[in-house]
């Protein structure tokens, strides 16, 4: 009898088919606002899915702080007063998280600000250089957006930042927009939900991000709110995920995306 070879092609056909099984989980978030706890949601998507995250999180400012001569109360869903080291904490565990989801080419913005508290200013790095993106940072945009503390014990606060984050740091854009790393009102001025949310930021800044990856295909905001990011995405022909807790934030996001 002669010898017979088996070829054995477990680990490849294992291979294929966990990419199919992620295909397959991927499909079912795409192109939708999803009513969910950011963590919970991004637990569910597969790993390397992701081309571009852009979105901006609760800054912990209190139950009611003020901007210029407005004061505002916190979220209602998000408890945006939680104890300093708590909320840094789960910054980097939602940061985690991006890392593992985003491609190995893919890329995160992440807009947050310098915050003052008990006197003293906290620092977002205090929590980037913690999490996977440690060293990992390509670059820091300073967006003037002016919006005042005109607290006279220190030179007035009117900015924030914006983190380009990154799982490989060969990872490059194309400066489409021919800019620098400061950007104001005028160049992302602020539109959309009319007061309707607090906190959404200009369409102009996610358009000109998207148009710097022009090959991203996927582009996930975890902390939708308005749905600014996930209506600009779908307006420029790219799919879309948001995550978002808030019922109310989710319907008015929807209706949003639906008159484009």
């Amino acid at each position: 009898m002669g010898r017979q070879t088996i070829i054995t092609c477990d680990s490849c056909g294992t291979d294929v088919l966990d990419r199919k099984i992620d295909e397959l989980r991927i499909n079912l978030f795409l192109n939708k606002i999803h009513n969910v706890d950011v963590l919970k949601g991004l637990r569910l998507l597969p790993s390397n899915s992701i081309d571009l995250i852009i979105t901006s999180p609760p800054y912990n400012l209190g139950k009611i702080h003020h901007t210029g001569n407005n004061r505002f109360k916190s979220y209602s869903q998000y408890n945006d007063d939680m104890p300093e080291e708590l909320y840094q904490q789960w910054q980097i565990e939602i940061l985690n998280e991006c890392y593992r989801v985003i491609k190995q080419d893919g890329s995160m913005w992440y807009n947050h600000k310098n915050r003052i508290k008990n006197g003293i200013q906290i620092m977002p790095y205090e929590w980037i250089l913690k999490s996977k993106f440690a060293h990992l940072v390509k670059q820091e945009i300073v967006w003037f957006n002016g919006s005042p503390n005109f607290d006279k014990i220190r030179f007035y606060p009117m900015t924030e930042r914006v983190y380009w984050l990154v799982k490989d740091p060969k990872t490059k854009m194309f400066n489409a927009i021919n800019h620098h790393d400061v950007f104001d009102a005028k160049d992302w001025p602020p539109v959309g939900t009319k007061g309707k949310f607090k906190r959404a930021f200009p369409e102009k800044m996610v358009e000109d991000i998207i148009s710097c990856f022009p090959n991203a295909q996927i582009v996930l905001d975890i902390f939708s709110g308005s749905g600014t990011t996930c209506a600009v995405a779908k307006r420029m022909g790219k799919q879309y995920i948001g995550f978002e807790l808030s019922k109310e934030y989710c319907q008015m996001a929807e209706e949003r995306i639906e008159q484009i």
